[in-house]
């Protein structure tokens, strides 16, 4: 980004936002971290995995059979660690995040959503701002796509889709920052925990085992990330 103070001022927003999580919450506001993970791949192991025994460590398959790939659009709740809503398919496109979003806020259809999320042209696009524009009541003209008004071009729509006015908005990280959003660090998890280690006979069985490793992670290991960085530069 080539404005530092513009740099500080997102990186704080987002930092204050974590902090101010619960208090969303209660307030009747969610507040989701949201990314895709793509290219998952359905890798099955061309031999068994050998168990560790006495003097032996355990012994991974390293030739595998590709069986094609998957794309994850995850949200985090960031006040209780929870993954809502998840969206699995084979593209990852503007129509796939757009049915994302709605299929997110149809589980709360009356509540306020912040999603927190990078500046992926997806992310901030003509059929994105229609949405939210038909969500929240809005009638005005929207103008069209690379001519005119609030759709013309990215930022413009980024422009309408940041809005805190609006009971569904959005808040972008700067590029390069993909650190600051927390659905990153459940990513890893999900990498470490199930796909670095997975054998997947098929796409179908690696779309369940993902659903099923989601309902586990929820009821059993889901808190909230004790986020204490506030953006602001560390005393000397």
């Amino acid at each position: 980004m080539d404005d530092p103070a513009e740099f500080v001022e997102q990186v704080e927003e987002i930092c204050d936002l974590y902090a101010q999580a619960k208090v969303l919450e209660q307030a009747g506001v969610h507040l989701v971290s949201t990314d895709e993970m793509t290219g998952i791949q359905a890798l099955e192991r061309a031999a068994p995995t050998l168990p560790m025994h006495r003097g032996q460590v355990e012994r991974v398959e390293f030739e595998y059979i590709r069986h094609g790939t998957l794309s994850l659009i995850a949200n985090f709740v960031v006040s209780s660690g929870r993954i809502v809503r998840p969206t699995l398919g084979p593209t990852r496109n503007e129509a796939d995040f757009v049915a994302h979003v709605r299929h997110t806020v149809e589980g709360d259809p009356h509540a306020g959503w912040v999603f927190i999320l990078d500046q992926l042209n997806t992310h901030q696009s003509a059929s994105l701002v229609e949405f939210v524009a038909a969500q929240c009541g809005i009638t005005d003209d929207l103008g069209e796509k690379e001519k005119r008004g609030i759709l013309q071009c990215m930022a413009s729509r980024a422009a309408f889709l940041t809005e805190g006015e609006h009971r569904i908005r959005f808040v972008y990280t700067p590029k390069h920052c993909s650190w600051l959003n927390q659905i990153e660090i459940w990513f890893g998890i999900l990498v470490r925990r199930l796909l670095k280690r997975g054998s997947f006979a098929s796409v179908e069985e690696l779309h369940a085992r993902i659903l099923e490793f989601i309902e586990y992670f929820n009821r059993t290991m889901a808190k909230a990330f004790k986020w204490t960085y506030t953006g602001r530069p560390l005393a000397a």
